[in-house]
């Protein structure tokens, strides 16, 4: 079939309308995945607001209901378990790539623990050589935000994970790893424990406005396949 357009031929292909309607679509999809993204991080975002005027929120020895902690001011206190301390890997600071150190807290007065996100450390010149870290011996004082879980990144591999690396850090796995009874959340740690790490976590917020830049990429290349379909569905008589 060929139409007449502004007095030059357009004859569209059915192949190329089938990639510019499956390019759309999946640009419009994505798009609509990363605004919804965007929603959820600000009501994330509005919670902890909420939530940071409140109480803090002692976390005991005693197994607990995550529902009544999630997103609250927390504190505990108790000793590190250094020798279980995992890294999580590809965290990026300041335009720098470095790690997440993961160390569960012995809580005070019991055998339960609990998880605490520690904070930030740079990685080295070798990625086959992670960094050392200093773990503050004693009891401890640790004040945070409880989360009841870490976001997740995208894996190479399937499996438990393996080493004092991982990719990403679920509660399960880390219970199997270690053998430790666990309290069902991460403490996200606020306060100073004289250890140098960087403790300057990323608002959701900011996070949104990330997701809602990448919605509008989705969305340019939604519109970009059909643009591109229309011009090249427009033919030079030479093309016939």
């Amino acid at each position: 079939m060929m139409l007449t357009v502004f007095g030059k031929p357009f004859r569209p292909t059915w192949w190329g309308f089938a990639l510019a309607l499956a390019g759309c679509a999946a640009g419009v999809a994505l798009g609509n995945w990363q605004l919804r993204r965007a929603e959820e991080r600000r009501a994330v975002e509005t919670s902890l607001a909420a939530a940071q005027r409140g109480p803090v929120l002692d976390i005991p020895a005693s197994a607990i209901d995550p529902g009544d902690y999630a997103l609250h001011r927390v504190e505990a206190r108790g000793e590190f378990v250094a020798a279980q301390t995992i890294l999580l890997e590809n965290k990026i600071r300041n335009g720098r790539l470095g790690y997440e150190v993961i160390t569960p807290l012995r809580i005070a007065r019991g055998t339960m623990h609990v998880l605490v996100n520690r904070g930030w450390v740079a990685a080295g010149p070798r990625l086959d050589q992670p960094p050392q870290i200093v773990t503050p011996a004693g009891e401890q004082h640790i004040e945070g935000i409880a989360l009841e879980r870490l976001p997740q990144a995208l894996e190479a591999g399937s499996g438990p994970p393996q080493g004092r690396v991982w990719q990403n850090l679920r509660l399960d796995d880390f219970r199997a790893a270690s053998g430790l009874a666990l309290q069902p959340l991460v403490v996200e740690q606020h306060s100073d424990s004289g250890d140098g790490l960087l403790r300057d976590w990323p608002h959701a917020d900011s996070r949104a406005r990330t997701n809602e830049m990448y919605a509008m990429q989705w969305y340019s290349l939604a519109a970009l396949s059909l643009i591109l379909f229309t011009v090249l569905s427009f033919r030079r008589d030479s093309d016939h």
